[in-house]
């Protein structure tokens, strides 16, 4: 019973958003890798941030890619951040 919970909003349920299951520092950019499970696999999806000015600018992204692991999900997450930050700058903002 407690699956059926857990699908359908019930006591077991995790509402509490993203999970961040790795981090990296790039170029003083923050990226948390956030995949989260779809299709029975992982979704590669993470969180760009910096403080610009005193303040935190944040920039999600999804991409379509899927992997069987979250540990895989996340690395590629990760490196996927690294490329968007050295490719984009600041300009991930606007």
């Amino acid at each position: 019973m407690s699956f059926w919970k857990s699908l359908f909003g019930g006591k077991g349920a995790d509402t509490s958003g993203p999970k961040t299951v790795g981090a990296a520092e790039h170029k003083g950019f923050r990226i948390e890798a956030q995949p989260y499970a779809e299709g029975g696999q992982y979704q590669a999806a993470g969180v760009i941030s910096k403080e610009i000015d005193g303040e935190v600018k944040t920039h999600r992204f999804v991409r379509a890619d899927r992997f069987p692991t979250i540990e895989d999900a996340a690395e590629f997450v990760l490196m996927k951040g690294r490329q968007i930050i050295d490719q984009q700058g600041t300009r991930i903002f606007d």
